[in-house]
């Protein structure tokens, strides 16, 4: 592909070298929450969960004298404060990239790049504004770790953030009931990925029309429900919504890294903000929102801050969470040193 005069190749996956299997048994990858069995998604969440309630307490340095390098071409809070400070808790090291300060601004291709970096990080945290292509390329190695810190189409470890949260406050996955409203983006998408795994549990979306979940993404999800016995439904209105739910959640109608091309668009999105009025029917709902938030907009003050929201616990769980995906992304090469 190219982007900004820039030429990418993308290739399939290697076959790791007899000396990366022998070496680095087992470097794992996470590039979509479908790149997650099942046990490894609730092992994920229960460190995630055990990370939060250790409050932040010294322990094992599961990845000391490692080193991750956190490549972020757009912008990010959350994510590259969670995944920098929680690697440092874990023992690790850090490089920090910007958007250009890699060769692959000069022409230098994916694979190559993941070679190099390959032979010098542990882990690469990364956050891209293409899809998934580039991170596949870049972990067509088996030495190193690679982490999808959000691409356009999936932001799997937000969902693990939100798990996390989820689980923390109720104690379960399974049959918790939960409404999402807004644009059905990339945070939409992992987390309909990732709770459509847990037995009962029911995700309602609520999107605007035009701006609904990706049909591919969706199709997924559904899959998994079945599979499961969860339920995941998709509307483009707001009539009719099931009462009862165990959390709201929402995020900015401004997807970061996107512009929308409608000039009206604000027109079909102004029926989905969440106000108070969603509580009536839904009283004991907590409240969610993956930040940043824009008051008035999405969300009205009243909830950000009311006795619901939990966001801001939300975004702490994103630390946890990110050193739970750090420790299971090393987890192999650690036990292969017998530490």
């Amino acid at each position: 592909m190219t982007t900004s005069g820039r030429r990418t190749r993308h290739a399939r996956p290697a076959t790791p070298t007899l000396e990366d299997l022998v070496q680095h048994p087992r470097s794992r990858h996470l590039i979509s929450i479908d790149d997650l069995t099942d046990d490894d998604l609730r092992t994920l969440v229960a460190d995630g969960v055990a990370f939060r309630d250790a409050n932040r307490k010294g322990g094992t340095k599961p990845l000391q004298d490692e080193v991750v390098g956190i490549y972020f071409s757009k912008t990010s809070t959350r994510t590259r404060t969670a995944f920098s400070a929680g690697a440092l808790r874990l023992g690790a090291s850090l490089i920090t990239y910007g958007p250009g300060d890699l060769q692959l601004n000069t022409g230098e291709t994916s694979e190559d790049t993941g070679a190099v970096l390959s032979r010098m990080l542990n882990v690469l945290v990364a956050r891209t504004a293409g899809d998934e292509a580039e991170m596949r390329a870049w972990a067509s190695q088996q030495r190193m770790a690679v982490v999808n810190a959000m691409s356009a189409g999936e932001h799997p470890t937000q969902a693990l953030a939100d798990l996390t949260t989820l689980s923390s406050r109720f104690g379960r996955l399974e049959g918790l009931r939960i409404l999402y409203v807004g644009e059905g983006n990339n945070s939409a998408s992992a987390l309909a990925l990732a709770l459509s795994r847990f037995e009962g549990a029911e995700l309602e979306l609520r999107t605007p029309p035009g701006y609904g979940l990706d049909p591919g993404y969706l199709a997924r999800a559904e899959a998994h429900a079945a599979r499961s016995g969860a339920t995941v439904r998709e509307r483009h209105d707001m009539a009719d919504l099931p009462t009862d739910f165990d959390a709201i959640y929402t995020t900015r109608w401004q997807t970061t890294g996107t512009a929308k091309a409608d000039p009206n668009w604000h027109e079909v999105f102004a029926p989905f903000q969440v106000s108070e009025a969603l509580w009536e029917t839904s009283p004991k709902a907590v409240f969610l929102h993956d930040l940043p938030a824009h008051r008035g907009e999405e969300v009205t003050a009243e909830v950000l801050e009311g006795p619901h929201s939990i966001a801001f616990e939300q975004a702490e769980n994103k630390m946890h969470s990110a050193m739970a995906v750090l420790k299971w992304c090393r987890a192999g090469d650690v036990a292969a040193r017998g530490e």
